[in-house]
This record gives C-alpha cells, structure tokens and sequence, in this order.
C-alpha cells in the first residue's frame, strides 16, 4: 500500500471527513484490519484564510510547498490538498514535486464525465467558482460550468467562512443553499457540484432531484485509488 500525504487543517472539520473516508475506502477493499498508510500535515486555517483574502497566492504557496516537502520526506507517494481553493495552486506545486498531487478538479470532472452530463452548476468559495483553476479542468472535459449570481457567490462565500468551517449548520443556511440550486437547475444545470468540502456537510444527494457530486468523496475515493495502485 502507497502512504498517501494530506495537507489538512483548512479546514479541519472537512480534514476530519478525508481521513474517515479514505481509511473506509481501503477498508472497503482490503477487508480485515486493513486501513490507510497516511501522514497529516495540518495547517492554522486563520493563516490560510488571510492569504486567500488577501489573494497572496504566493505566501500560501511557500506554506503548502514547505509542508510537502515535509510529507515526501516521511513517506508520502503523493499530495492531497483536503481542500477545494488549495487548488489555485495545485498545478504550481505539481511542477515541484515528484510525486503526483491528486487534483480535485481533474478526479470530479472524470466523475461527471462518467455520467455523461454536460452542464453542471458549481458551488464553493469565491475563489473556486470565479477563478479558472476547476472550472478548466471541467472544460477540458467539455463540461460547461453555471456559477450563482454575485448575491448568491457572496452568500456562500461567507457562510463556508463564518459558518461550515467553524462546525455549524444552520437549518436557513440551508435552505438558502438549496435555493441557490434550484436557480441552477432551472438555468439548465443538470448536476451540482459541492466545490467546498463542507459543504458536503451541509447538503446531500437526498437533499437534491440531480446529481451531486461530493468532491471530498470523489477527491478521497481517488486518493485510495492511488494508495492501492500497484507499481
């Protein structure tokens, strides 16, 4: 079995969730006591929160880089960023690393390709739905993205902030989510996916009548993929 490196801490409510899974998911494989060789390298979330605000691209950067560095050094045989926006920079550190850094984008876009949808609608940080860094892994694909309005983009931008990386659901939350959806759908969106791993935490398939697609599972389930890879 591959060890598999997790950048984690940002936030550690959804790290905790890729360590369940991915643990689940080799057990799921191998039976037994079988569980996943895996090294966390956790971050301050309040320090990468002000680099994303800021859009220091940069200082965030040097942090992730350093921190892989730290996980090649222990072992890991490849890179999970527990985190959708991390991705800005995922192809930048791909470039430093010898190792392959498992895109969350790439692993979500070959999922809806699978199902052979065409348009789907993207939730997640400002960053993640306004920047280019998942939506072009979906358009190699030739998946065309539908992002909310600016009102709904910011709504979800703050709540994944002061709400679901804190740990809290609220019930109006929600509901204005799933509101949110629903416009999507109606603009032609025929699956959602939940581009922040908290969300997840806050919406399911069974709160929807389209597909979602959970990109903490689908980012985990690529991670055991790897992990149980043969030479």
């Amino acid at each position: 079995m591959k060890t598999i490196g997790l950048i984690g801490g940002v936030s550690w409510v959804s790290t905790i969730d890729y360590y369940r899974l991915i643990n689940q998911g080799i057990n799921a494989k191998l039976g037994g006591l079988n569980y996943s060789e895996c090294i966390i390298y956790s971050f301050n979330y309040a320090d990468i929160v002000k680099n994303n605000e800021a859009k220091d691209w940069d200082a965030t950067y040097t942090m992730v880089a350093a921190a892989c560095k730290h996980l090649v050094n222990a072992g890991a045989t490849a890179i999970v960023l527990c985190a959708n926006t991390m991705h800005v920079i995922a192809d930048r550190i791909q470039q430093d690393l010898d190792i392959p850094v498992i895109h969350i984008a790439t692993a979500t876009a070959n999922e809806i390709s699978q199902k052979k949808l065409h348009k789907i609608g993207l939730l997640g940080t400002r960053f993640t739905m306004e920047l280019d860094f998942f939506t072009s892994k979906l358009q190699d694909k030739n998946i065309e993205t539908i992002l909310p309005g600016k009102e709904d983009r910011d709504f979800i931008h703050h709540s994944i902030s002061e709400e679901l990386g804190k740990g809290i659901f609220l019930s109006e939350t929600k509901e204005k989510y799933l509101s949110i959806i629903n416009k999507l759908v109606e603009e032609g969106a025929e699956g959602i996916i939940l581009g922040c791993t908290e969300i997840p935490m806050l919406i399911s398939q069974q709160d929807m009548d389209v597909p979602a697609f959970d990109t903490t599972a689908i980012h985990s389930a690529a991670a055991v993929l790897h992990a149980l890879q043969e030479e």
